[in-house]
């Protein structure tokens, strides 16, 4: 049995401990406050591709980590949703932000029921899932960064990145659904 106090399983618990660091950044009346929100969220971002990485490196893959890893994705990236509609709750934001959370409530609960049922291999995670991450923790660390650098909108580059990340996750989303789609008419027949 795997102990669970490994090196991939405390990035995931950093990241999961770095969530009220970011809250409280986000709403600190000082000016560099929104620079280091963005910059705590996009390091938090950074464990999220070493844990995994780590745990299959260093053999230290467990059933913990194996459920804290996207537990950890979900509240962090829900998280930077919910503080960036308040302040900004223009609709596109606020649209955006409901279809990310709204397909990790639906892959959650799909992946949940495709283990239920022996399938869960079915449910992968892609090439395309991947390249989503990065671009979705890439946009909602700029935009949690809000201020320009140098001459870059960094608040605009992450809507756009985080708009795009809102894309591809449902494309993604669709991708799995077709992947479990015949399991779930053949549990529909039954």
């Amino acid at each position: 049995m795997t102990h669970p106090y490994t090196i991939p399983n405390l990035l995931t618990a950093l990241r999961i401990a770095l969530i009220p660091a970011i809250v409280v950044l986000f709403y600190l009346p000082q000016p560099w406050a929104d620079v280091a929100c963005g910059l705590m969220f996009a390091v938090a971002g950074i464990t999220d591709s070493f844990d995994g990485y780590l745990a299959r490196k260093l053999g230290q893959v467990s059933r913990l980590g194996a459920f804290l890893d996207p537990v950890a994705d979900k509240l962090i990236v829900a998280t930077a949703l919910v503080l960036i509609v308040s302040k900004d709750p223009a609709w596109y934001v606020t649209l955006t932000a409901a279809v990310i959370v709204g397909r990790e409530i639906a892959i959650s609960a799909l992946r949940e029921w495709m283990a239920e049922i022996g399938a869960r291999h079915k449910m992968k995670v892609s090439g395309v899932a991947k390249f989503k991450t990065i671009v979705q923790i890439t946009g909602l660390s700029m935009m949690l960064f809000r201020q320009d650098l140098f001459t870059l909108p960094m608040y605009r580059i992450g809507l756009v990145l985080t708009v795009l990340a809102a894309v591809l996750t449902l494309w993604t989303m669709v991708a799995y659904l077709r992947a479990a789609w015949p399991d779930m008419r053949s549990s529909g027949q039954t």
